[in-house]
């Protein structure tokens, strides 16, 4: 049952250093807020103790840990997670057919499994470095057809690829998008997002959720800041 208002799109990153800080945006924003981002950062900061905390506030949890390993491994550490009962979780797609089938076999009603494409990072000139290829939209379109294929629940990707994999997994699978900028000349300290839209942009090309971390929780007003973008995008 979810907790937070059904049209709400926006997923806060709670990525920080500072768990009294976390709690207390989560606290403040989980009424505008459809969920929550647990990512790397604040799982092996704060594990499990610090995962049930915010669970307790708000259960609508993307624990992002993106698995990527031999497909037992993925499956025991999935069985694991599972238990956590997120709304979202991620495995990468590069982890190949195995791994990604031993996963979707995993599903149950509680958590959706996410196939997380390239990484938002990565431009042309890394992914021809590392894939071979520097059309990312190509590239992104092949894993999203896997995924698909391989019966993951949505995907993870860079808005500007948004347009692509909604076309290759139709209606049924979700899309996920991080690099979220409020306006595109945003700067951010120590950015390291490559491709990026805004709210607003990304919605209307069709992505369900939308994972911004940064604008929110480094604003002097988180609250505000998230209601001004949930308007933005209802105003599309």
């Amino acid at each position: 049952i979810l907790v937070q208002g059904m049209t709400n799109k926006v997923i806060v990153a709670l990525d920080n250093k500072n768990l009294t800080q976390i709690v207390s945006i989560v606290k403040k924003t989980k009424s505008e807020a459809y969920g929550f981002k647990i990512g790397k950062e604040f799982f092996y900061n704060y594990g499990i103790e610090g995962y049930k905390k915010i669970y307790k506030l708000s259960p609508n949890i993307f624990l992002d840990l993106k698995l990527h390993d031999i497909p037992n491994t993925v499956e025991k550490a999935l069985k694991a997670i599972l238990k956590l009962k997120p709304l979202l979780t991620t495995i990468h797609i590069s982890g190949g057919d195995e791994m990604q089938k031993v996963s979707a076999k995993l599903k149950h009603n509680k958590t959706k499994i996410l196939g997380v494409t390239i990484l938002t990072s990565l431009n042309s000139y890394q992914t021809k470095k590392y894939y071979n290829n520097q059309n990312i939209n190509a590239l992104v379109k092949k894993f999203a057809l896997n995924a698909k294929n391989n019966n993951l629940d949505g995907i993870v990707c860079s808005p500007l690829e948004i347009k692509t994999v909604r076309k290759v997994v139709g209606k049924k699978l979700q899309i996920i998008a991080p690099g979220i900028r409020l306006e595109k000349k945003q700067t951010i300290k120590k950015d390291d997002q490559k491709r990026i839209l805004t709210p607003r942009e990304a919605i209307k090309l069709g992505a369900n959720y939308l994972v911004i971390g940064r604008p929110i929780v480094e604003s002097n007003n988180p609250l505000k800041t998230l209601k001004e973008i949930n308007k933005s995008i209802i105003n599309k």
